[in-house]
């Protein structure tokens, strides 16, 4: 990483400042991969200076995980050490730091690989992991980390510094004061959630090029943003950065075709032109010029896997759409668009009469439960979105990537 020190050390600030807030001894855990190595002790370095009691780095390398793919025996690609789901579990009983730095070296490092075998080996993305982002177990947050080798991905050359200049204005690093720009944000994004929320929808549909998909929401449908609080009242911004205001729908009531605006990265692939037909809630086709049958795999991870769990609207405004790139990382790909996701469905996103139910009886309400949870892009200046109400009267949304409430 080129990035100079100075401005690495004063990006971790805002990661600690704005994002996931630390306290003195607070265990922290960094989950990077090598390339992120920079970052990685900037934000350790930043964290001891706050009174951290322990910063743990774990890098990944996925070209280990190409080799795992290759050759490890196909019954094992599913497992997991037990020692790292112990690492989260330890964090959680503290109700600690997380970080995870997204930016993978290598978004298609695993192309020619058999997508079967591909798919099955989803590490490092761990089920004890999400247990405890799902719960808010502890306070996390998900951040770019810029490389020459994403840059390489993105933009054909490995110019780190240019892809650098581009996150600056998207992390709100370029505003004198980015912890008061980002507390404007999350304000102007809470008061659309209200806006939406008023509306007290029963269904959101999306039209656009080979969409036409129609999402039931949940009754008193409980719209939100990436403000979130630990179980033990810690306010955080899970996401940085964050442009969304999102649901968690009814998983049963989804029903038609919806095609991806923008490629996704699942598991070492590449996915493009990927089209989804939902039946009662449930995918039962899947296309994709490339890539489908990593998704087919994904999906098949449990009942869960092929439900929705999440719609979350994005408007043009976004400094992430605005750059005109595609990062081939959803953590900035789902902040420049529209979004859904399949997989389990958002607790900060149900409805406030449903949040102390049991599991079994979330899932009989409509909210999706699954060991997975991936978004992908579904919005643009070509799709529109329409709220329809409970009489059947319909309100635009979204058109033209412009909010028309």
């Amino acid at each position: 990483m080129t990035i100079p020190p100075a401005e690495l050390a004063g990006y971790a600030d805002v990661v600690f400042d704005i994002a996931v807030p630390v306290d003195r001894d607070d265990r922290v855990l960094i989950n990077a991969e090598i390339e992120h190595a920079p970052l990685a002790r900037a934000l350790a370095e930043a964290a001891y200076a706050r009174g951290a009691r322990y910063v743990d780095i774990w890098y990944f390398d996925p070209y280990a995980r190409r080799s795992r793919v290759q050759h490890a025996d196909e019954a094992t690609l599913g497992e997991v050490p037990s020692w790292l789901d112990a690492r989260n579990e330890e964090l959680a009983r503290h109700c600690g730091v997380l970080v995870n730095i997204r930016g993978t070296a290598t978004p298609d490092l695993l192309v020619g690989q058999d997508p079967i075998r591909a798919g099955l080996d989803r590490m490092p993305y761990l089920t004890s992991r999400q247990r405890l982002q799902l719960g808010n177990l502890v306070r996390w947050a998900i951040v770019p980390g810029p490389t020459a080798e994403w840059a390489q991905a993105i933009f054909g050359e490995p110019d780190e510094a240019r892809l650098w200049q581009h996150l600056r204005p998207i992390l709100r690093l370029d505003q004198p004061d980015p912890r008061a720009a980002w507390e404007r944000r999350i304000a102007e994004l809470l008061r659309r959630a209200e806006v939406l929320e008023d509306l007290r929808l029963d269904a959101v549909r999306f039209e656009g090029p080979g969409t036409d998909l129609t999402i039931g929401l949940l009754p008193d449908a409980h719209w939100t943003a990436a403000r979130l609080e630990s179980v033990k009242g810690h306010v955080f911004q899970c996401n940085l950065p964050t442009e969304e205001v999102f649901t968690t729908p009814d998983y049963r009531r989804v029903d038609g075709t919806v095609r991806s605006t923008r490629p996704l990265i699942l598991n070492g692939t590449v996915i493009r032109d990927l089209e989804l037909t939902f039946t009662a809630g449930v995918v039962t086709e899947v296309r994709a010029s490339s890539g489908a049958d990593v998704v087919r795999t994904h999906q098949a991870t449990d009942a869960g896997a092929a439900r929705l769990g999440e719609l979350a609207l994005v408007d043009g405004s976004s400094p992430v759409g605005r750059s005109g790139i595609t990062y081939l990382e959803t953590l900035l790909d789902e902040n420049a668009t529209c979004h859904l996701a399949w997989g389990a469905g958002l607790p900060p996103g149900v409805p406030a009469h449903l949040r102390a139910r049991e599991a079994a009886d979330l899932d009989a309400a409509g909210v999706n439960r699954s060991r997975v949870h991936v978004d992908f892009m579904v919005g643009g200046p070509d799709v529109t979105v329409t709220g329809v109400r409970h009489d059947g009267g319909a309100v635009e949304l979204l058109r033209d990537d412009e909010w028309q409430v």
